[in-house]
């Protein structure tokens, strides 16, 4: 993989950073983190503006309704937008990265059609159904059922952790179709509008006071079955597509972000004469270097996707591996670097540093990366 930038790179690096700079102080502030349809109207005009400009959808492909930029290009928009203080995905993440990623690999012409636009446009949000009480990461163990009945599925069941669901217009939902069969088949993935009858949202408070999450109780939810992805009873096949980009592209912008944290925690503790400590400028350095590698495997993730149909590999396992562990401990050097004035920082901050002890847990727990990294890249046997 040749990692330097061609010319025509670096001009789409210049305009891209000239734009940036033109439109950024045009925004408006951002609101609380507690005012989600606030926070939904923000993220959404951010994304309009993206793709009123071209660059929305950058690394789709161009028959998704994306430009079909170069892995390399994507980079670079992620760079140039984190350095520049641009607003991040927000309540366009499921349907940016997991949903509409998914049915451009999957979905039919028909649902590209429908579905992808609006995503790209800042129209509409996602939300993701997937996770359900009393089975914790294990996916397969969902109880939510489909019952087909002439050209609808009637859903009934409950799910948790549902992201964005106070403010969505759709959910990825994932549901068991066929009770008989075997714990990882006769699953369906649904494209289920959140407005249906029989759909109840009831916000989860985070530790760090936040409401994005919810609780969804299902009852008997009407869903045509033309919005099922992927043929019955093959969900989790599909699942796994959408698994792969949670876990390969979903979090790559805020490795960038995390490099500017730790930039920012080095530039503190000179002003503050922590510098002088060894271990902690040892600490500091070695997150550095994590960090960088991160980034690097990240290049090599994208350029791996791109290479083989656009649909991230197990590397993505190796990257939320690490990635959630670096990030955990990025935090707890801030927390010691600020000492007591992390308390005193803006609730954003403190926000930050709550919400890195969940991504062990997020998008896969780390055990479940651990398994996959042994059997799908070591070869190792399976557990019994």
């Amino acid at each position: 993989m040749d990692l330097t930038y061609t010319d025509e790179e670096q001009e789409f690096r210049a305009r891209l950073r000239e734009w940036l700079g033109k439109v950024l102080p045009e925004l408006p502030p951002k609101p609380s983190p507690d005012d989600w349809p606030g926070r939904r109207a923000h993220d959404l005009g951010w994304q309009r503006r993206l793709y009123d400009a071209g660059y929305a959808g950058l690394h789709w492909p161009a028959d998704a309704g994306g430009r079909g930029a170069t892995p390399t290009q994507h980079l670079i928009f992620l760079e140039e937008t984190e350095r520049a203080g641009a607003p991040y995905v927000g309540a366009n993440f499921v349907g940016l990265l997991h949903a509409g990623p998914t049915i451009a690999a999957e979905g039919t012409a028909e649902q590209r059609a429908r579905w992808l636009p609006p995503v790209l446009r800042g129209d509409e949000v996602w939300c993701q159904g997937f996770s359900e009480p009393d089975a914790g990461s294990d996916l397969a163990s969902l109880r939510t059922r489909a019952v087909r009945d002439g050209d609808d599925y009637v859903v009934t069941g409950s799910k948790i952790w549902t992201s964005h669901a106070e403010v969505a217009d759709w959910c990825e939902l994932l549901v068991r179709t066929d009770p008989h069969a075997a714990k990882h088949r006769g699953i369906s993935w649904l494209a289920m509008p959140m407005d249906a009858p029989g759909v109840t949202v009831r916000p989860l408070r985070t530790l760090a006071g936040s409401a994005e999450f919810a609780e969804m109780f299902l009852d008997e939810v009407r869903v045509p079955a033309a919005n099922r992805v992927g043929e019955e009873n093959d969900g989790w096949r599909v699942t796994m597509v959408t698994l792969s980009f949670e876990r390969g592209t979903a979090f790559v912008g805020e490795v960038v972000a995390c490099r500017r944290v730790l930039a920012a925690l080095a530039r503190e503790a000179r002003s503050t004469g922590r510098w002088d400590d060894p271990v902690l400028r040892r600490r500091l350095g070695r997150l550095y270097g994590e960090f960088g590698a991160l980034w690097r495997l990240t290049q090599w993730n994208v350029s791996d996707a791109q290479r083989t149909g656009g649909v991230p590999g197990t590397g993505g396992s190796v990257f939320k591996l690490r990635y959630s562990h670096a990030r955990q401990e990025l935090y707890d050097t801030a927390a010691e670097v600020l000492g007591a004035g992390a308390l005193e920082a803006d609730r954003e901050w403190v926000a930050d540093r709550l919400s890195s002890l969940s991504y062990t847990i997020a998008a896969g727990t780390s055990q479940i990366q651990q398994n996959i990294v042994a059997e799908r890249i070591l070869g190792l046997p399976k557990g019994r």
